[in-house]
């Protein structure tokens, strides 16, 4: 069984910063994908981006590239998001998630373990 607890969230102002977390624990994840995805209220939940925990190879959706940085630390079984340039739209709950059998990091449907999520809300 997999657990994961995200933390970090909070309200900033456009072009401000948060870091959120992913603290993981349960299983040992050599060769799991953590991913980083939203869901800001009546919208489809959007990738955000992925790193695998072995290798640490990032992966960044469109709309967060040069603002977001994914990194891990393995010693501590955590998973950041480091959120730069905030905008109105980054506005969402945030969530990580990870599986081990994952074949596109952009697909939700194929992470199996999920956190309960953390909201981020940026104001202009």
């Amino acid at each position: 069984q997999v657990q994961l607890v995200e933390s970090g969230g909070g309200s900033v102002q456009a072009g401000g910063s948060l870091r959120l977390s992913c603290a993981a624990s349960g299983r040992t994840f050599s060769f799991y994908v953590m991913g980083w995805f939203r869901q800001a209220p009546g919208k489809e939940r959007e990738f955000v981006g992925a790193i695998t925990w072995s290798s640490g190879t990032t992966y960044y959706g469109d709309s967060v590239k040069g603002r977001f940085t994914i990194s891990r630390d393995k010693a501590k079984n955590t998973v950041y998001l480091q959120m730069n340039s905030l905008k109105p739209e980054d506005t969402a709950v945030y969530y990580c998630a990870t599986d081990p059998h994952i074949v596109h990091v952009i697909n939700h449907r194929e992470y199996g373990y999920w956190g309960p999520g953390t909201q981020v809300t940026v104001s202009s």
